[in-house]
């Protein structure tokens, strides 16, 4: 038995939906980072290339983010998300591309608040596509 394609309705609320969990644990790891960075070496662990994994992600959560918003507005003609993405891209952008890429405090503290933003960004444009479907109240 076959299982008919996904619509693009559903596929834009898995994307949104990943986009929201990718972001909001992006969130977490930076949160996270600085006590994980200070523990590792009292665990004999060393720090390794993994460090600037950060740097992949930015591209990749600004990809989905463009990709969903965008056709998520096209469905539901909404900006409220776009007004959280793109100040969320730009933080997130400044904290792993700028000077500000040294896994410090501020880092932490600004690549957080970006992957929230990005995690609000997904949630909001999920509400707003998934209201565009229903049909109009009487």
């Amino acid at each position: 038995m076959q299982t008919a394609p996904p619509s693009s309705s559903q596929a834009l609320r898995r994307a949104d939906r990943l986009g929201f969990a990718a972001s909001f644990l992006c969130a977490i790891h930076c949160a996270l980072l600085p006590l994980a960075l200070a523990l590792l070496p009292a665990l004999g662990l060393g720090v390794g290339g993994w460090i600037d994994f950060d740097q992949g992600f930015v591209v990749f959560a600004t990809l989905l983010g463009l990709t969903t918003l965008t056709l998520g507005y096209r469905r539901h003609r909404g900006f409220h998300a776009w007004l959280l993405l793109v100040p969320g891209l730009a933080l997130v952008w400044a904290g792993a591309f700028t000077p500000l890429h040294d896994h410090g405090l501020a880092h932490a503290a600004i690549m957080t608040v970006g992957g929230l933003l990005l995690a609000a960004a997904h949630l909001v444009n999920l509400r707003l596509t998934h209201a565009s479907n229903r049909p109009p109240a009487a």
